[in-house]
């Protein structure tokens, strides 16, 4: 689908970027994820081929093994595994999520052990926020973190981790002081190796098939203080930090999968015959298709901009959630009208539009649900 208002925050050398992205993309992960959708994860070689071709190391600055973009490099990589119908890896959770977490509130040390193996692929990271009896609301977790001479005792669980099976480091969310509500929460960076450590079954979702999802429960698990990260306490203020850029790249790659939706739509109904025409000839059609490509072209540029803020000066928390909830109701609008214009066939896998479907649905719930963006908006109103 071609733009009426051309995109401007990339250059040249964006662009050559993207085409290895993509070409990565067809050559080293297409060919296998249908395996990999049916195995429930991805493979540790994968990881390690997309951090040898830079994927994995977009923001990451030179000192600590990575190439020293910003978020434009980020958001092609995004991009280009929406536009491909690419759940997994969760490249996304562990470079654009976590690294810039590490590389804002590490120590330099600290950056100097942890960021050069996330950028090779030789360490996959997962994050713990949520657990099973109270979501994800920080002052309500209950995994605990006891000080004990020069370590912390941590116990507890955590539910719907992305990469919880394959994972060899969690940035994990616990409370140190629990009479500070959200305010008494640390976060550590936390190897997944240590005695105590187990890991439940691989969550069985309707989407993402190939990204696993577990669960990990924690049993007198010690870990030294030195794995704090950004400080005792100080938990909530990190991320604050790390959801506005959470939150658009959700958003980054919901308008992308909403084109993607568009352009393989009117490809099968140029294609499809029904009462002797295609079914792109009957005008209800016609009018859907137009309807889809005009709110995709006119939200375009909203996220563009917050895509060039953010890597310039930093998205606030309100902007991005603007951003989240708008990308990502479009898409469920646009990937449902989609998938019935391809009839029943759009309901079979092997077609992308069916799994695009499946897959993005969850974007309404990832990094806060939309009915939390709703409410973190109309806050600032």
């Amino acid at each position: 689908m071609e733009f009426g208002i051309p995109r401007t925050l990339y250059a040249e050398e964006h662009e050559i970027f993207r085409e290895t992205v993509a070409q990565f993309l067809v050559h080293e992960v297409l060919p296998e994820y249908d395996k990999w959708e049916q195995e429930g994860r991805t493979p540790r070689d994968i990881w390690l081929r997309a951090g040898n071709v830079g994927l994995l190391s977009t923001s990451i600055a030179e000192t600590y093994g990575g190439s020293g973009g910003n978020f434009l490099y980020d958001a092609i990589v995004i991009e280009e595994l929406g536009r491909y119908g690419v759940a997994a890896p969760a490249w996304d959770m562990h470079a654009y999520i976590i690294a810039p977490i590490l590389s804002a509130f590490c120590s330099d040390k600290q950056k100097k052990e942890w960021l050069p193996k996330m950028a090779a692929g030789e360490v996959i990271a997962a994050i713990g926020l949520t657990e099973p009896g109270g979501g994800s609301d920080l002052k309500e977790i209950s995994t605990s973190a006891k000080p004990d001479s020069d370590s912390f005792i941590i116990n507890g669980a955590k539910t719907f981790i992305t990469n919880g099976h394959i994972a060899d480091y969690i940035l994990l969310a616990a409370k140190t002081e629990p009479e500070l509500g959200a305010k008494g929460v640390t976060l550590f960076w936390l190897d997944l190796s240590l005695p105590g450590v187990s890991r439940g079954r691989n969550l069985n979702k309707i989407g993402n098939k190939a990204q696993d999802t577990a669960e990990l429960f924690f049993d007198d698990v010690r870990v030294p203080a030195t794995s704090i990260v950004g400080g005792i306490n100080n938990g909530w203020k990190v991320l604050i930090h790390g959801l506005a850029q959470e939150r658009l790249v959700v958003a980054v790659r919901s308008i992308v999968i909403a084109e993607a939706a568009v352009d393989q739509t009117i490809a099968y109904t140029k294609g499809r015959k029904a009462f002797s025409q295609t079914v792109f000839d009957f005008q209800n059609t016609q009018f859907k298709l137009a309807e889809m490509t005009a709110k995709i072209e006119a939200g375009r540029p909203f996220i563009d901009r917050c895509i060039e803020h953010h890597a310039q000066s930093g998205l606030s928390p309100v902007l991005a959630a603007k951003a989240k909830l708008w990308a990502t109701e479009l898409a469920d609008r646009v990937l449902d009208e989609c998938l019935q214009l391809h009839g029943g066939y759009g309901y079979m896998w092997e077609f992308p539009i069916a799994r695009a479907w499946a897959d993005a649905r969850v974007h309404r719930i990832y990094a806060g649900t939309n009915e939390v963006m709703k409410y973190i908006i109309a806050r600032d109103l």
